[in-house]
């Protein structure tokens, strides 16, 4: 009697999709067990598809984090918006995650105009969702801050718009209902061999993570002085004889003024970013890291191909 062959392996990929702070970089960080993406409580942190690999059993999941689902109303707004689609329509399976607790808000009334804007993004994702070739999964996030009476109720009446095939209830933040969600897009990835090794967690070049770490190290600090205008190019990356790492790095801001607010009284708030960055930077690549900071001012950043381009962003949107 032959022995039993060994169960073949899956592989594929798997688009979290959302209106801005929905939680999606958290919980794409939570289903592959490590940091892959930058989270911050500013609306729109991600601006480019961010892919982290996450094993469960034989199967490879490829999950790719998505800019937020929004009404764009710039050409950097319009770049992320169609990032976020395509990155869902080239997927084996969609989940779209939906923040339960700013959905009840909105339908009890006790709203800001952001949740309402984001209710109106989700409304928004629905529609274009149910034009789909095929449903996606529904997974109804922060479920440790609502009822669940009230999360049952808006459930089955966001399954109803016909554009889900399952629900699954989940706390990103805390972890509740994520293994059940990562085994059933283990399930639904196709059988063949494995796209990455099976201990990475990310595919990121190493410069635009270092990039990453350091805007996210930004936002934390003067995001509400600073909207919504900066990014981070990482301009060096040497590898030292004695295995550290020399990294040179722009901030790039619209005008002097914000270059001042990120810079800060005597420097100090400057300082703060590349001391948690440096920090972070260390631990990512396990070992010495030299971090070097810098503050330009460049009004039109936001319009430059070249940007565009490093992040993997469509510019003729």
């Amino acid at each position: 009697m032959s022995e039993p062959s060994e169960t073949p392996t899956r592989a594929g990929f798997a688009a979290v999709i959302g209106a801005p702070n929905a939680g999606k970089s958290t919980l794409v960080n939570r289903l592959v067990g490590a940091k892959v993406s930058i989270v911050t409580k500013k609306v729109q942190t991600t601006r480019f598809p961010v892919r982290g690999v996450a094993m469960e059993g034989r199967s490879q999941i490829v999950l790719v984090d998505t800019p937020g689902v929004f009404q764009p109303r710039r050409r950097l707004d319009r770049a992320m918006v169609h990032a976020a689609w395509a990155g869902a329509e080239d997927a084996d399976a969609v989940v779209h995650l939906v923040d339960a607790e700013t959905e009840l808000a909105v339908e009890g009334g006790e709203t800001t105009a952001a949740q309402r804007r984001a209710a109106e993004d989700v409304r928004t994702i629905v529609e274009r969702l149910q034009r789909a070739s095929r449903p996606a999964i529904l997974a109804l996030n922060k479920i440790d801050l609502v009822k669940r009476d009230r999360l049952l109720a808006l459930s089955a009446r966001l399954f109803e718009s016909g554009a889900y095939a399952e629900v699954f209830m989940v706390s990103a933040e805390t972890g509740s209902g994520v293994d059940d969600l990562k085994r059933r897009l283990a399930g639904l990835m196709p059988e063949g061999p494995w796209l990455y090794p099976q201990d990475q967690t990310a595919d990121l070049p190493v410069r635009l993570l270092a990039a990453e770490i350091t805007r996210e190290k930004v936002y934390l600090r003067v995001h509400d002085e600073l909207p919504y205008a900066a990014t981070v190019e990482t301009t060096a990356f040497d590898e030292r004889a004695d295995g550290a790492v020399r990294i040179e790095q722009t901030i790039y801001v619209e005008r002097d003024s914000q270059r001042m607010i990120v810079i800060g009284k005597g420097g100090q708030t400057l300082k703060w970013i590349g001391q948690k960055s440096r920090e972070e930077l260390g631990g990512l690549l396990d070992r010495p890291v030299h971090l070097f900071l810098h503050v330009r001012v460049q009004e039109d950043w936001q319009n430059s191909r070249g940007f565009y381009r490093d992040l993997g962003l469509e510019f003729d949107i």
